[in-house]
């Protein structure tokens, strides 16, 4: 592991390199702990972890939501269609008509499950992490990967799911030299900017800047 204060460089870089989460970048506060954010966060933790880069994940995500696709109501009252349409005109040509089925289906179960609010989904797993991954695993098209990438944010307003960080940022922290694990990633920042390591980390290794990152 690096010495304290190159450590403490590396994360300076990092967060330099990339100052916000992909929920903010999306225009989401999650520390508000209200549906829409964790219903549309949800939405994204879908498309991030289909077999497309991430930013082009990013753009339909930021495409839906600027097309009121805000919440499991809307998601649902919207057609095939026109999620389709959305979905293909921003990045996401391959998987667009299987991805509009698997929204419909997230919208449908959120609402029939848990009346639209994921608040109800973390109080029915009686705020036990295990537990939430089971639910979440429920809704169509969210797997393992799918949940690491949901739980990497959320964990901003579920206190129990912190310290949380997915094994590819985790990966990144160690070719850094920050440390294996999610407990010695989360000594290096404040508790409310963990998520916006952990992106930074998973940023840099997508870009192939952990060279530059460690150099700098």
């Amino acid at each position: 592991m690096a010495g304290s204060a190159e450590r403490a460089g590396i994360v300076e870089a990092l967060m330099k390199r990339t100052p916000q989460t992909f929920a903010e970048q999306m225009g989401l506060d999650l520390t508000k702990n209200t549906p829409m954010p964790l219903f549309l966060w949800l939405v994204a933790a879908n498309l991030f972890s289909a077999r497309i880069s991430a930013d082009q994940a990013l753009r339909a995500a930021k495409a839906l939501k600027e097309a009121g696709l805000t919440t499991a109501d809307h998601m649902a009252e919207a057609t095939w269609k026109e999620r389709v349409v959305i979905l293909n005109r921003n990045g996401y040509a391959r998987f667009d008509e299987k991805t509009s089925r698997f929204l419909q289906d997230m919208a449908d179960h959120c609402r029939a499950e848990y009346g639209g609010d994921l608040r109800r989904l973390r109080e029915a797993a009686g705020r036990d992490p295990g537990s939430e991954r089971r639910l979440l695993k429920e809704f169509k098209g969210i797997g393992e990967t799918g949940v690491d990438i949901f739980f990497r944010e959320a964990q901003v307003a579920w206190d129990e799911l912190h310290p949380f960080a997915d094994a590819r940022s985790l990966d990144a922290a160690r070719a850094l030299g920050l440390g294996d694990s999610a407990e010695a990633v989360a000594d290096l920042v404040p508790r409310e900017k963990l998520p916006t390591l952990l992106t930074a980390l998973l940023r840099a290794d997508l870009d192939g800047a952990l060279d530059e990152i460690r150099k700098s």
